[in-house]
């Protein structure tokens, strides 16, 4: 069981994949808040029961499932469709991240949060004990995107504009890890961390 909780953070191609990769090489349980929304809307779950009932069947597969593309294509634009989308699905996330982190085996887990900064940061996830963020310069995360998914200059701007400000996340970093060079820079940044989250895990275990 972990009772320590980092989540980790970072911007459209920062190289949070990459990092979670090395922490979970070094034993550690990673819950992804992208995996857990698929799962919370699972068929026979809450949520989808809920979306099913606020946005009608059309949005449900003939075998059940949730038709993702025409449920993004009815909220897109709409904010009062977003927001209520939003109300049914993020308390469910939220939930499943702090389960699979509290029953993780490990000294500590780490809660993957992309848009933690979006989503409100400390104040929606008070349980939080810790926070990374990965950063690079908007200039190298335009590179990357612009490798990585084969699109133009105006579409990975688009992309990087649409998410919070670096500095946004960063006001709410306890810890940063500089994703600005060479992967193998990346190692003893997390290998650093890692002690420290031991450490400190382990302090707060022994806490009465």
């Amino acid at each position: 069981m972990s009772g320590f909780i980092v989540g980790l953070t970072g911007g459209i191609a920062s190289g949070k994949s990459e990092v979670t990769r090395r922490f979970e090489a070094l034993g550690i349980v990673v819950a992804d808040a992208d995996v857990a929304a698929r799962e919370v809307v699972a068929p026979g779950s809450p949520a989808l029961e809920q979306i099913g009932r606020r946005f009608g069947s059309a949005m449900l597969l003939a075998d059940g499932t949730l038709d993702r593309a025409r449920l993004r294509g009815h909220v897109f634009g709409n904010d009062e469709e977003r927001q209520a989308l939003e109300a049914i699905t993020h308390p469910a996330i939220r939930a499943r991240l702090r389960e699979l982190c509290e029953t993780a085996d490990g000294p500590y887990a780490i809660a993957a949060i992309p848009l933690l900064a979006e989503a409100g940061g400390r104040a929606t996830y008070p349980w939080l004990d810790r926070i990374v963020v990965v950063d690079a310069p908007e200039s190298v995360r335009h590179a990357r995107l612009r490798q990585r998914d084969d699109i133009d200059d105006a579409l990975a701007t688009r992309m990087i504009q649409a998410q919070a400000g670096r500095d946004q996340r960063l006001a709410l970093a306890d810890d940063v890890i500089v994703n600005d060079g060479h992967p193998s820079h990346l190692q003893p940044q997390v290998e650093r961390l890692d002690r420290l989250y031991r450490q400190l895990a382990a302090k707060d275990a022994r806490a009465p």
